[in-house]
């Protein structure tokens, strides 16, 4: 099992070509109750042309669960601790939703790493006070009752309305309740409320002249467009790509349209 040790913790993570380098690096971090899994369909697109990275962040995945550390700045320190673990001075940096997040922050803090950056379905603003107490009781019922008690509550936030109705797509929605049911209490627990609590980096966006794109899914209730079209405006020179029929995880319910957005996209620095 890969895992590397970093910023005092085990932080699991899959190479595609760990002894590869001539390949340009893709790098992917995933959204909160997820893990590595949610860009198999990307890796396997790129893979051929780029050395994909994905992780693991703490208490998620296969990561090691902590006591403390699940704030955004402490998750932006683990990611950058395990590329220089891994030797990777630059790299294309996609990161969703949580690792969107992250994703800003290592714009901001070490812009030189990054040849490009990908935020998908994310934002730059601290979470809606309106969601904080839904949010808040999520934690409690998670705590109580377990991750498989509330899991049919989350799969609405995490997909949209065309994946959870398609009818051919039923194995495949089994297959993600399934992973969002494993999920460890403990680490869900600390990475929901770091999320919840996390900082806003709006403020700071304009000083990113990293080439973004940002992708956001037409059906996505979590960060819906209106804050893909925020961080767009904000971003000076940054591409905005919607995509049809797919909520929160487009990576999953839509991979062909957001492979050749992303595909296109980094066209420009071949």
């Amino acid at each position: 099992m890969p895992m590397i040790h970093v910023n005092d913790i085990d932080i699991y993570y899959e190479d595609s070509a760990p002894n590869d380098k001539q390949k340009p690096i893709m790098v992917f971090a995933h959204g909160l109750l997820w893990n590595t899994r949610m860009f198999d369909n990307q890796v396997e697109y790129f893979k051929a042309g780029y050395r994909c990275i994905a992780f693991d962040f703490r208490g998620q995945g296969q990561s090691e669960i902590t006591k403390s550390g699940y704030d955004m700045e402490t998750l932006t320190e683990d990611t950058l601790a395990l590329l220089d673990a891994l030797d990777i001075q630059q790299c294309h940096f996609l990161g969703l939703s949580m690792g969107g997040f992250v994703a800003q922050r290592i714009a901001l803090k070490r812009p030189e790493l990054l040849l490009s950056l990908t935020l998908l379905e994310t934002s730059a603003d601290p979470e809606d006070p309106k969601n904080v107490p839904q949010y808040r009781k999520l934690i409690k019922a998670i705590r109580w009752l377990g991750m498989k008690r509330v899991s049919q509550k989350v799969m609405p936030i995490m997909f949209g309305s065309s994946f959870l109705a398609d009818k051919s797509r039923k194995t495949d929605r089994r297959e993600w309740l399934s992973m969002l049911q494993s999920n460890r209490k403990g680490g869900v627990i600390k990475a929901t409320t770091g999320v919840i609590e996390r900082s806003a980096t709006y403020d700071q966006l304009s000083d990113i002249k990293t080439p973004t794109l940002i992708i956001v899914g037409d059906e996505d209730v979590a960060t819906p467009y209106a804050k893909a079209e925020r961080m767009h405006f904000a971003i000076a020179g940054s591409k905005l790509v919607v995509i049809k029929g797919a909520g929160h995880t487009a990576t999953v319910e839509e991979p062909e349209q957001v492979n050749k957005a992303i595909n296109k996209f980094l066209v420009n620095f071949i």
